[in-house]
C-alpha cells in the first residue's frame, strides 16, 4: 500500500484492547515509524516513583517530563498494575501532557508514523489522515492482563486485575484533560471475539479504503 508522505495513523483505546499489538503490526507493514505514547507517561510515572514522590505531585511529574530521555523508554519496569496507576495519575495533569505534547507531534510530523494512546486522534494529532479506536469488554481486557502478568513470571489474581483495568478506565475517561474517547471520525474495531491476525485486517482494510477515498 503507497501512503502520501507524513501519513499519520492515530490508533486509540483503553488499556488490554489490543492497541499496541495492532499499531506496532501497522507501522512495519506500512514502512512507517512508530511510538507508543503511552509509554512516556509511564515513564514520567516510574520517574515520580523513584523519588518517592505522588504521582499526583503537580510540580514533581512535570519537572520529571521535562527531564525525559530516551534511555526512559527503554526501562524494564514501565509494565504492571504500579506502572498503569502511576502513569494514569500523571496523564491527568496538564502541566505534564503539555510537556510530552511537542516530543509527540514532532515525532510524528517528521516522516508521518503510527502512534498509539487516549488521545491522539482527539488532541494530539485530531487532523490525522486515519483514527482507529480500538476496543473490548472490561472482562476480555482483564483476562488479557492477567495472561500477560502471569506470562511474564508476575502474580496476578484475576479479580484484582479487573478492577485495575476498570479503576483505569474511570481515571482516564474522567479526567478533565484530554480524556480517552473515541474521535467522531475515529473507525472502532471491538477485539473482544477477534484475534490479532482478524483485528489487523479489520485496520488495514479500512486505511485502504480512507486512503484511496482521500
Amino acid at each position: 500500500m503507497k501512503l502520501p508522505a507524513g501519513t499519520v495513523i492515530a490508533v486509540d483505546g483503553p488499556a488490554a484492547a489490543g492497541k499496541g499489538t495492532l499499531a506496532r503490526r501497522l507501522a512495519a507493514e506500512l514502512g512507517l515509524p512508530y511510538l507508543d505514547t503511552g509509554l512516556l507517561y509511564r515513564a514520567v510515572g516510574r520517574r515520580v516513583l523513584d523519588r518517592g514522590i505522588d504521582p499526583q505531585d503537580a510540580r514533581a511529574a512535570e519537572a520529571e517530563a521535562r527531564a525525559l530521555t530516551p534511555k526512559d523508554l527503554a526501562r524494564s519496569d514501565l509494565r504492571g498494575s504500579l506502572a498503569d496507576m502511576a502513569a494514569s495519575k500523571v496523564a491527568a495533569i496538564p502541566a505534564v501532557r503539555a510537556a510530552l505534547l511537542d516530543f509527540q507531534r514532532r515525532f510524528g510530523a517528521a516522516q508521518g508514523a503510527v502512534l498509539d494512546g487516549r488521545d491522539i486522534g482527539t488532541v494530539v494529532f485530531p487532523a490525522a489522515q486515519v483514527k482507529l479506536f480500538i476496543t473490548a469488554s472490561v472482562a476480555e481486557r482483564a483476562r488479557r492482563r492477567f495472561l500477560e502478568l502471569t506470562g511474564r513470571g508476575v502474580a496476578a489474581d484475576p479479580a484484582q486485575v479487573e478492577a485495575e483495568i476498570r479503576d483505569r478506565d474511570a481515571q482516564d475517561a474522567n479526567r478533565p484533560v484530554a480524556p480517552t474517547k473515541r474521535a467522531a471520525d475515529a473507525f472502532e474495531i471491538d477485539t473482544t471475539a477477534l484475534n490479532a491476525d482478524e483485528t489487523f485486517s479489520a485496520a488495514l482494510a479500512f486505511i485502504s479504503k480512507k486512503l484511496d477515498s482521500a
